[in-house]
């Protein structure tokens, strides 16, 4: 019986992709580095740091400039999140977290993102959740399962009583590691181990009641 829903973040309750390619993309400009869409997606639903060694493949810097360029993309990304306000976020997407929560099940949020709780609140979610764990209390990022791990303890239930929601491979991957039940929304759906794929969040609805 599901007793609870886990969630990513970007991709799923809103998507702040565009600004992450943008951030990486102008640190690769000027390193005089090729970046495009197509490598910007193998980014997705990994940690920063193992984002950068993607970017750099093939380029040998040492630790300390690894360090300062993804302190650097950072710190665009998060002059880009200015820009966030509440209407990022979809009726859908709130009528959905509105719904589950009147259903009785516990919701979080399970993100690889340090800027987790800065996005939440720019949008008006950070009270939302009844819990949230994201890149500052992980030493793993996704394929691993540690965030949705420690997302469902913090909700006081067992994986398998667990959806996790994700829209990336990896996370999906760390789904089944982790015993969780895998939904698929947006090119996770082609992942090939996902219990339900869904066209639109509020989908889940029809999961939780079977």
């Amino acid at each position: 019986m599901i007793k609870g829903v886990i969630f990513d973040l970007d991709g799923v309750i809103l998507s702040t992709d565009d600004f992450h390619y943008k951030a990486w993309k102008k640190l690769a400009n000027r390193l005089n580095i090729p970046f495009n869409r197509e490598k910007n997606n193998r980014l997705r639903g990994v940690s920063r740091m193992a984002s950068l060694e993607i970017i750099l493949e093939g380029y040998h810097f040492s630790e300390e400039e690894k360090l300062a360029f993804a302190e650097e993309k950072n710190n665009t990304y998060r002059e880009l999140l200015n820009g966030l306000t509440p209407d990022f976020v979809s009726v859908d997407v709130r009528d959905t977290l509105d719904e589950l929560k009147n259903k009785g099940l516990k919701i979080a949020i399970g993100s690889s993102s340090k800027n987790t709780k800065l996005i939440l609140s720019r949008v008006g979610l950070i009270n939302a959740f009844d819990a949230i764990a994201d890149g500052t209390d992980i030493k793993k990022s996704k394929p691993d399962p540690e965030v949705f791990l420690i997302a469902a303890k913090r909700i006081g239930l067992e994986p398998k009583d667990c959806i996790v929601v994700e829209d990336a491979f990896a996370g999906i991957d760390a789904a089944v590691v982790g015993g969780f039940v895998p939904v698929a929304i947006g090119d996770a759906c082609a992942h090939k181990q996902v219990k339900y794929k869904l066209e639109v969040l509020s989908d889940l609805l029809k999961i939780v009641g079977e």
